[in-house]
């Protein structure tokens, strides 16, 4: 008989069994051993966000238009890594072994992410595939490190879930913190992209399997354990051989880009530099790329320069301002009238300064500029310069020799409020020409500068750079030879000025011009008028209109 006075004792219900819920054997004491969790998950993240800022840049880059690449890389990113929160369920089970092969993972693909990219534009063209499925990649193995952590944690000390996650957060979040500084102020500029990216992917996959092979190798069988060993030993190498082979990488993908005859390639703070051509040849063989995209071609430069400058020159020009234009070809033309008494430069990038005045064939194709002592140079961003101290300086011209509006980092040089600033800095009677992008082909964004200077309050005159080249053309040795008859780059233009419409002419006494006069440019104008998109709203910084 059950004496029912007496109340029964209630035990807990048994836990279910697997590794998740089984105390670690650990060679440390536990508190040791969960500093050591999160000193990894710190360095963990900092490599994570490195990959991320690696693909950011890069993509950038080699595509262009840096609001669109981070974009498709932030949110295919931030999508993958829910998806690996999920994948990480099914090795919950086998904790340790999970994270050691994600984080070996992981290493391998963040550290050749950046070569890989490289790669597929150097041969294939295009990088878009691979941006994206690196992202994505990277972003399902990010995510399915904190939950395996998280029970790793929990096997070292059981704690609340609210306190476990907060400790795992914060060192995730301060970890990010040091790899976004780090990759931008140490990494780049001391190792470049290539090498920067796999010696990170070095450090990953030595933290991460360290934990893992050491911390918790009582967990693992002897199977697993050799298999994360061979994995980390294999990815260690991988990684040591293409960080020796990077130069030989980076010279023949260079090669691929811009064909066999690089004589300077420069990575500064700002951008990539490659100058191409014969070693001992003429400056007409000469190309400039910056960051990929040619920006001046020895054979035809001086039909966009003088297109550009000399149309402004008609009328007072004795203070001119060039804003960009550091390789000294524009300030070329502007210093071929004599009665000019001051040019100043803005240019935000100091080598490509350096590189104008020191090298060659470039220094001879601008006219050894940098030693007019008329010329003076100032290193910095046009829209700061503008807006600081030299917001009291008044020119007669400006020449406005800036990348195309469409690459994102230019928009801001090409907003209402820049040409606010730019007609500031006129005098009286004042013009600034504006390179404008490509008429024909992106005829929305051109006009959209028409409309832009508009309404900053300029009177403007739109023009191309019209006609024809008739002379030489470069044969397979890149020599000039022949005449013949070649269509015109697709250069459009703005010329504009506050108190009156802007004459497009050239004045009687201009210095004698290879391609262009008043014929010419009265042509280019009404050409430019059949292209015309009318109701155009201007671009500002808030609503950039450009893309």
């Amino acid at each position: 008989m059950i004496d029912r006075s007496v109340p029964r004792r209630v035990l807990p219900a048994p836990e279910p069994r697997g590794a998740a819920t089984v105390p670690a054997a650990l060679p440390v004491r536990p508190r040791t051993g969960r500093l050591l969790v999160l000193a990894t998950v710190f360095i963990c993240a900092a490599c994570g966000l490195v990959y991320e800022l690696e693909l950011l840049a890069l993509g950038t880059y080699l595509i262009g238009d840096s609001v669109t690449q981070a974009s498709v890389v932030l949110s295919v990113m931030v999508f993958a890594m829910g998806v690996g929160s999920l994948l990480a369920k099914r090795f919950r089970h086998r904790p340790a072994f999970g994270f050691g092969a994600i984080e070996a993972g992981l290493a391998l693909l963040g550290g050749l992410s950046a070569i890989a990219l490289y790669a597929s534009f150097a041969w294939l063209g295009e990088s878009r595939p691979a941006l994206v499925g690196f992202s994505f990649a990277i972003g399902v193995l990010i995510g399915a490190e904190i939950p395996l952590l998280m029970v790793l944690i929990q096997r070292i000390r059981r704690q609340d879930a609210g306190g476990a996650v907060a400790d795992l957060f914060a060192a995730d979040y301060v970890g990010a913190l040091v790899g976004g500084l780090a990759f931008p102020f140490l990494l780049l500029p001391m190792l470049g992209q290539l090498t920067g990216a796999m010696v990170t992917g070095t450090v990953n996959v030595i933290v991460g399997g360290g934990l893992v092979l050491w911390l918790f190798r009582r967990d693992l069988s002897r199977r697993c354990r050799w298999l994360l060993i061979g994995a980390n030993v294999t990815v260690l190498a991988v990684l040591a051989s293409a960080t020796v082979l990077a130069d030989d990488f980076e010279r023949n993908a260079r090669r691929a880009v811009y064909g066999a005859e690089v004589r300077v390639a420069v990575q500064t703070g700002v951008q990539e530099l490659v100058l191409t051509g014969p070693r001992n040849g003429s400056p007409r063989s000469l190309d400039l790329y910056l960051d990929g995209r040619l920006r001046v071609s020895g054979y035809d430069e001086y039909r966009y320069h003088e297109a550009l400058v000399h149309p402004a020159m008609t009328g007072p020009h004795t203070r001119v301002l060039v804003l960009g234009g550091g390789d000294g070809l524009a300030a070329r033309e502007v210093l071929r009238y004599r009665d000019v008494s001051s040019v100043t430069i803005v240019e935000l990038d100091p080598g490509v300064v350096r590189l104008a005045r020191t090298d060659p064939m470039l220094s001879a194709l601008n006219a050894r500029v940098y030693e007019d002592p008329r010329l003076a140079v100032v290193t910095q961003d046009a829209f700061r310069w503008l807006r600081g101290p030299a917001s009291g300086d008044r020119f007669d011209v400006i020449v406005s020799d800036l990348p195309d509006p469409g690459i994102t980092p230019s928009t801001k040089l090409y907003s209402q409020e820049f040409y606010g600033l730019a007609a500031r800095a006129l005098r009286p009677g004042g013009r600034i020409a504006v390179h404008a992008g490509p008429m024909t082909t992106r005829p929305r964004a051109y006009w959209t500068v028409d409309s832009t200077l508009r309404a900053a309050g300029l009177r403007t005159a739109p023009y191309s750079a019209g006609g024809r080249l008739t002379g030489f053309a470069a044969g397979p040795d890149r020599t000039p030879h022949g005449v013949t008859d070649v269509p015109p780059q697709d250069w459009g233009f703005v010329l504009a000025a506050r108190d009156q419409d802007p004459p497009l002419r050239v004045d009687r006494d201009t210095p004698a011009l290879r391609s262009l006069s008043t014929r010419s440019l009265q042509d280019a104008a009404r050409d430019a008028e059949r292209t015309r998109v009318p109701g155009l709203p201007p671009s500002t910084l808030p609503h950039p209109r450009y893309s």
